[in-house]
């Protein structure tokens, strides 16, 4: 028997979770339970999301119809049409616009083309949703890297108050070396002891200079 949404805990029903966090800290599967509303018989709103998401997947984005996802199992035309009208809605908003995601360290290092060349380490956090999409990039401190002078809560405050999902650590080493500091190694495992507390995520925590970066967690040290 499936398993009711009311039986959640109501800080794991999407409603109440859009309600308290934002959207940016919901998952695939909650943001199409919320625009479908309920589920059918026999199959909660969760479960039937994602047998969206998968149809969705297997047949493509830009090729989905109303028919495909008719044939999931007691699925019918009205939730159906609101899915297919949502994904238009996204594709005619959002067509032409550039969606800044961090999906590599080399990424990181792009974004970080300001700071690079500074004759200062810069430790900057960047704040993402769940979709890898920046919300916010903030400088941390400025000045030699210690654990002292990047502190848990000058990190995860601005992550609460942008309702982040998870987060990736970057800084600049002057010196142009990318080898990680004992240091740099101590303050990352620190923060991600704290980000485990939290529930957000810390991806990588990513060195750049003038011209190469370094991934620690590619390197193993994360």
């Amino acid at each position: 028997m499936a398993v009711k949404i009311l039986d959640l805990p109501k800080i794991d029903r999407p409603r109440e979770k859009l309600e308290k966090y934002g959207i940016s800290r919901l998952t695939d599967v909650e943001i199409v339970a919320i625009l479908i509303r309920t589920g059918i018989k026999g199959t909660n709103v969760l479960e039937l999301s994602k047998q969206i998401l998968k149809k969705i997947s297997q047949v493509g984005v830009e090729k989905i119809a109303i028919k495909d996802l008719l044939e999931i199992k007691g699925l019918g035309q009205i939730k159906a049409g609101q899915i297919i009208a949502s994904l238009e809605l996204w594709s005619r908003l959002f067509q032409n616009k550039k969606t800044e995601l961090l999906l590599s360290p080399q990424s990181v290092w792009l974004e970080m083309k300001d700071l690079r060349a500074s004759r200062k380490e810069h430790f900057v956090v960047f704040y993402l949703d769940t979709q890898n999409q920046i919300i916010q990039r903030e400088i941390v401190s400025i000045g030699t890297l210690n654990a002292s002078l990047v502190h848990p809560r000058e990190v995860f405050e601005p992550a609460i108050r942008h309702s982040t999902a998870q987060i990736i650590l970057a800084h600049n080493h002057p010196s142009d070396s990318t080898e990680p500091s004992e240091e740099d190694i101590a303050v990352s495992r620190r923060l991600m002891e704290v980000g485990k507390i939290m529930g957000i995520d810390i991806l990588d925590h990513v060195i750049v200079t003038k011209s190469s970066y370094v991934s620690m967690k590619e390197l193993g040290l994360l």
